[in-house]
């Protein structure tokens, strides 16, 4: 039998869910008079916005995570999303927009209304056509999508299981023993589950750096992964197990690239992707040679330590294939040399930071890059070791380019005052930057009007980081992360909405992933599986120290 005081506590535990589920009841019941919009933070918007003092309440009060009992509600308990039927309007309300235009517009208590696949507007109090889909941005930060420039989407099937290794132990595994095992179908879950994770993150644009491409079935099940998520990517045609000089020549090759890239669609664009280490007979002309005739983008690792080098750049110098559409990833180990024959030829570099921080490229090269006058797009590089947001990537790299710049002051017995990179910059560089090297800074990368609508809506009621919202720049660099990325738009399209995918198959790509990780773990044995994601440990040295009293022998002493 319960005593008073359980009775008593089951009562007051039960005094949550209820009233949730009275306030639930009876925001439906008011919004059947909403015509057309089923979700807590929207309404339709008629006329004269009629609706205005209702929508700065209720909504405000639901659009957040329901928490009962310390777990949140299920689907089937949270609530509807909205209908975002193709082509109808959308208006995100009453926020804090980080524009990334020119003159790099900040403006608070502003709207962002997206007609078809476009902008049609910024400012405050916009007006809006009927049926115009409302999204309540108040307290949270509008920004354009971010753009990844490097992201090996084909491994992201292994998630986290290299979080251990060295470049060197990368090279060993997928270079010269396991890689070689990857199939077409995990190639294709790879990409599926990195391209969801990619618009999840508020990453709409995403390099496919997809040197796992052994067949032309691999390439196949590469970009039918990518059409079948409804981001914008780029797939960046390699081959590992074959030089490029190879690769590129295969009729195969030509076909595929005929069959999926012969028209105008900025959804899915191509690139080769191939290094350069540094071979005097410069066999990769025949590659290049490829890239020219096709018209398409070259991007390729440089600077990578033990793997790519300035005597790479001098032969792409030297035989005119260093353009202004080259993309030089990370770009951690060259010469000041190699630096003036990038910014010469108007190329520009992606930074992993958190790779190049972890396994052995280089130090991150911003300070350099900077000196040099380069343009720099960030990217992720793999999630086989590190995360898939463009919030570690700015915050990483923020924070590498400010510790260089303490260490190399201290060295020299100086002090750093005021810091030369600033968030302001890293976002541009997470946003527009990336947009400029892929050359679509005219459609992506910035919130103006005729822009192509990639938009990323930062907002989180239920979390404490969300509020004071002082330094915008500062916010989204040191304070958000994938977690609060509350609306994703697309091309137009709302692809997350509520902290919710929108249109994306999530255990399609978990299905998809699990069969490719019991077939390698099946491939290489329990042991060797076990072994590659635990290299060995190196012997473990501790200098001696000459100080070996004890605060306990002090204390006796002094009695």
């Amino acid at each position: 039998m319960l005593s008073s005081f359980q009775c008593l506590f089951t009562v007051i535990r039960t005094l949550p869910r209820l009233l949730t589920t009275f306030l639930l009841w009876a925001f439906e019941r008011e919004a059947d008079h909403v015509r057309g919009c089923a979700g807590f933070s929207c309404l339709v918007i008629g006329g004269a916005n009629r609706l205005a003092g209702r929508r700065a309440r209720l909504p405000t009060l639901l659009d957040r995570p329901h928490h009962i009992g310390g777990s949140s509600l299920t689907a089937a308990q949270a609530p509807e999303q909205p209908d975002f039927a193709p082509g109808r309007p959308i208006v995100f309300r009453n926020a804090t927009v980080l524009t990334m235009d020119d003159a790099h517009r900040v403006l608070t208590g502003a709207d962002v209304l997206v007609t078809g696949q476009r902008i049609e507007a910024v400012g405050p109090g916009l007006a809006v056509p009927e049926g115009t889909v409302e999204i309540d941005a108040a307290g949270g930060i509008v920004m354009p999508g971010m753009v990844d420039t490097h992201r090996h989407m084909w491994q992201t099937a292994m998630r986290g299981y290299g979080a251990d290794w060295t470049l060197t132990q990368y090279f060993v595994w997928y270079y010269l023993q396991s890689g070689k095992l990857f199939r077409p179908q995990d190639v294709y879950a790879g990409n599926l589950l990195s391209a969801i994770e990619a618009i999840d993150a508020g990453v709409t644009t995403t390099v496919d750096w997809s040197h796992g491409l052994q067949t032309a079935d691999h390439a196949e099940a590469a970009v039918e992964a990518l059409r079948e998520v409804p981001g914008r990517f780029v797939l960046a045609y390699g081959n590992i197990q074959q030089g490029p000089w190879e690769w590129s020549a295969a009729p195969e090759f030509r076909d595929f690239v005929t069959r999926h890239f012969s028209g105008s669609d900025d959804m899915l664009g191509f690139q080769m992707a191939f290094d350069v280490p540094g071979d005097e007979a410069f066999p990769e002309r025949a590659a290049f040679e490829v890239a020219r005739d096709l018209g398409v983008r070259v991007t390729t690792h440089a600077g990578v330590w033990g793997a790519t080098n300035d005597n790479g750049i001098r032969l792409m110098y030297e035989n005119g294939f260093m353009t202004p559409q080259t993309i030089y990833v990370h770009a951690a180990t060259l010469a000041a040399d190699s630096y003036h024959r990038i910014a010469a030829t108007g190329g520009s570099v992606s930074v992993s930071t958190e790779s190049e921080q972890s396994a052995g490229q280089g130090y991150p090269p911003t300070w350099q890059l900077r000196q040099h006058d380069i343009p720099v797009s960030l990217s992720m590089d793999t999630s086989v070791w590190w995360s898939g947001d463009l919030f570690s990537a700015m915050r990483s790299t923020l924070s590498a380019d400010r510790v260089r710049e303490h260490m190399h002051a201290h060295e020299k017995q100086e002090t750093v005052t005021n810091h030369h990179l600033r968030a302001e910059q890293v976002v541009d560089w997470a946003t527009r930057g990336g947009a400029r090297v892929l050359g679509l800074d005219s459609l992506i990368g910035s919130l103006e009007p005729g822009k192509k609508a990639d938009i990323v809506l930062i907002k989180n009621d239920a979390s404490p980081v969300m509020f004071p919202l002082l330094h915008p720049y500062g916010h989204v660099v040191f304070q958000a992360q994938r977690g609060d990325v509350h609306t994703v738009v697309v091309n137009g399209r709302v692809v997350k909405h509520a902290h919710r995918l929108v249109g994306s198959d999530l255990e399609k790509a978990r299905r998809a992933t699990e069969e490719t990780t019991e077939y390698l773990m099946g491939e290489l044995g329990q042991q060797a599986w076990t072994e590659g994601m635990h290299p060995e440990i190196p012997e473990k040295r501790v200098i001696k120290n000459p100080y070996t009293y004890t605060y306990e022998d002090n204390v006796a002493d002094a009695s």
